[in-house]
């Protein structure tokens, strides 16, 4: 059965490429475009590992990675931010949130497809 990957992001572009390059390597993939719906996804779709925008609506990426490792349920998903924030600050703050993986934009997909697979596999 294939792993199932939530991608979360506000930019519809991006959505699009991950989920074409997640789907060619197996995955299956389920897309949110604000926090609040990732969370809702997260309790209906129960995802393998979520990629997971920062600067979003509604919640930002770090309340979300937050309030999913305060929660029993859904403090095993990794969680890999894929984010324009790239400062050490942001980098920090992230894996204090509990990010699994930090992945600056412009990312290389060979490198989020090696931490993907290292977290999950195929």
């Amino acid at each position: 059965m294939a792993k199932k990957i939530l991608v979360v992001d506000d930019e519809q572009n991006i959505i699009k490429v991950l989920q074409a390059r997640l789907e060619a390597e197996g995955y299956e993939v389920v897309t949110a475009s604000d926090g609040e719906e990732a969370l809702q996804k997260v309790g209906t779709e129960k995802p393998n590992l979520i990629i997971l925008d920062i600067m979003m609506p509604k919640i930002d990426g770090f309340e979300v990675c937050r309030r999913l490792k305060r929660d029993e349920t859904f403090q095993h998903i990794p969680v890999v931010m894929l984010t324009a924030l790239g400062q050490a600050a942001n980098i920090k703050e992230g894996m204090e949130k509990g990010a699994d993986a930090y992945i600056a934009k412009p990312f290389n997909t060979v490198a989020l497809l090696g931490i993907i697979q290292g977290l999950v596999g195929r």
